[in-house]
């Protein structure tokens, strides 16, 4: 059974998820799931398989859902996410998210969700689906319910991923704009101050003996100079900044980049026979018809994985062979294929200790999923405060 985990609550906080749609590819890997496993030792980290935004575009058929969650969280697990160091969860536990989700919904305009790249994108992509459904277009909305409930620092994203981060800042900041958290006064200003605003607002709301005020009612019996020096509000929804992360070129089968929907992926999970006949059809340098011919490392595919998985050395013979056609490309496959399976052997071994122990990745979904409630209830407690919402904390 994992322990609580061993983050200091200094610690800055790391906020990210991905969809379950399937087992996990090395593009996954390399592009995400590695960077995670080196940020637990630097952050408080909050990674969670996002199940509901699965239903976004799939929900005509769910019979694979279950089974895709599982083989997501066993490939965290496998990938190097450790639940003494990082809360690892499903989404649809911590139902707090779909609550946040609502009251954001309010006040967000329908064209900041029109203005998503990826919702035309997607739309273009995925025609023979019905994307026209509220929950496709309020995906983006959930996104940042997911995100800014746990009030993260950092979400950790390429930077082709960037953008995605803007929509969560500007809902923030709508928020904030609009309920301003709890009235403070800043350092250097005298207690009596505080008494003299208490007052005016007393004055300003027709009620002598009121002790109770809203930071808005106390923000506008502040005089604006003192408003500008001594008088403030706490943010309740901080805006999260991107934290970049390398993610190098990871090309499929096919040369195109590593997706499932091309058909071109290799899985973490794979055997060494099916990494070993995968890399045997990859594509190579186009120019290099025969073996005679010399190629191009630098325009292969094939050489772009050796960058990954390969030692320098290898890395160094295999282009000095390519470029001289001294070895061939079935060689040069050959030598990137043991370089791969010595990568991905301590990977698979985690995965089927985890496979092999059903109960306890049970026990680490069921126990991140209460750190994630508490956590996020926290931040619900704080949005109903300002909101003048009536909350009743409950647990997991």
């Amino acid at each position: 059974m994992p322990t609580e985990p061993t983050n200091s609550l200094e610690r800055r906080r790391v906020l990210s998820g991905m969809r379950p749609t399937g087992k996990l590819h090395l593009g996954n890997y390399m592009g995400a799931l590695y960077n995670w496993a080196q940020l637990q030792h630097q952050y408080e980290c909050y990674f969670f398989i996002a199940d509901w935004h699965a239903l976004t575009t799939d929900y005509e058929n769910l019979s694979l859902l279950k089974d895709n969650i599982r083989d997501v969280a066993l490939d965290f697990l496998a990938g190097g996410l450790d639940p003494e160091l990082s809360t690892i969860f499903v989404q649809s536990d911590v139902k707090l998210h779909a609550e946040l989700h609502v009251l954001l919904s309010m006040f967000t305009s329908l064209s900041w969700l029109e203005r998503v790249p990826s919702y035309k994108d997607q739309q273009e992509q995925l025609r023979e689906k019905d994307l026209a459904t509220y929950g496709f277009l309020g995906y983006p909305l959930l996104q940042s319910a997911d995100i800014l409930i746990y009030q993260p620092h950092f979400v950790p994203v390429g930077q082709d991923q960037a953008s995605h981060v803007e929509l969560t800042r500007e809902i923030a900041r709508r928020f904030n704009q609009l309920y301003p958290g709890e009235f403070y006064m800043a350092e250097g200003a005298a207690p009596w101050e505080l008494e003299a605003v208490k007052t005016k607002a007393r004055k300003n709301s027709g009620k002598a003996d009121k002790t109770t005020f809203s930071p808005h009612e106390l923000i506008a019996a502040a005089p604006q100079t003192k408003l500008k020096s001594a008088y403030g509000t706490r943010t309740i929804l901080p805006e999260p900044e991107v934290l970049l992360t390398p993610s190098p070129k990871l090309p499929g089968t096919d040369g195109r980049k590593m997706s499932k929907s091309y058909g071109n992926t290799l899985l973490m999970s794979d055997t060494e026979p099916a990494i070993r006949t995968k890399l045997k059809t990859m594509v190579t340098d186009p120019a290099r018809v025969y073996r005679t011919d010399p190629g191009n490392p630098d325009v292969c595919p094939v050489f772009d994985l050796h960058k990954v998985f390969s030692s320098p050395e290898i890395q160094q013979t295999a282009a000095d062979g390519c470029r001289t056609a001294g070895i061939g490309c079935i060689e040069c496959k050959q030598w990137l294929a043991d370089s791969a399976v010595t990568a991905l052997a301590p990977i698979q071994e985690r995965r089927r200790h985890y496979e092999s122990n059903p109960t306890l990745v049970d026990e680490i979904l069921d126990q991140g999923g209460r750190r994630a409630w508490t956590r996020a209830d926290e931040t619900m407690r704080q949005v109903s405060e300002v909101m003048g919402l009536r909350y009743r904390s409950t647990s997991l």
